[in-house]
């Protein structure tokens, strides 16, 4: 129903605010720790964790939202095909879809190998990697004429 999907859309809109500002935090602090040669605190890892949450939740939204989009309904109506020839339908259903789940794939890697890593430098460099992959990814694929 479209007040449903209205709803859905406005949540993962605002959320993802959310999600891009502590991506953008996490990413430059472990970058910047790890030029700086500091040692790996206790805010870093909660940092690097709120991350990991809220890209997660984002995620969980956003597959909801997949589901009860009106352009879902373009699979059966136009066909794969006809998805991939419509750049909009193409956008919405293949390429922010698949790029956000490979970025959300990249902080959960970069988080679960920090953990594995014993020295300070290696741990954030691990973040500092992992999470600017999924940060580039991540701003390649928001659907910026939708945001503003």
């Amino acid at each position: 129903s479209i007040p449903m999907y209205e709803t859905i859309q406005h949540l993962h809109s605002y959320w993802a605010y959310l999600v891009l500002l502590v991506l953008i935090l996490s990413t430059f602090n472990a970058i910047i720790k790890t030029l700086g040669k500091k040692p790996f605190a206790p805010q870093d890892f909660r940092i690097s964790l709120f991350t990991l949450i809220v890209s997660h939740i984002q995620l969980l939204i956003g597959l909801v939202l997949y589901f009860v989009s009106p352009y879902f309904n373009a699979f059966s109506e136009v066909g794969m095909k006809g998805v991939m020839g419509d750049s909009t339908l193409r956008l919405y259903l293949v390429e922010h879809p698949i790029t956000m789940i490979i970025a959300i794939v990249l902080i959960t890697m970069g988080y679960s190998k920090h953990k594995k890593k014993l020295a300070s430098n290696k741990k954030l460099r691990t973040i500092a990697i992992f999470y600017a992959l999924a940060l580039l990814l991540i701003l390649s694929r928001i659907p910026w004429d939708a945001w503003f």
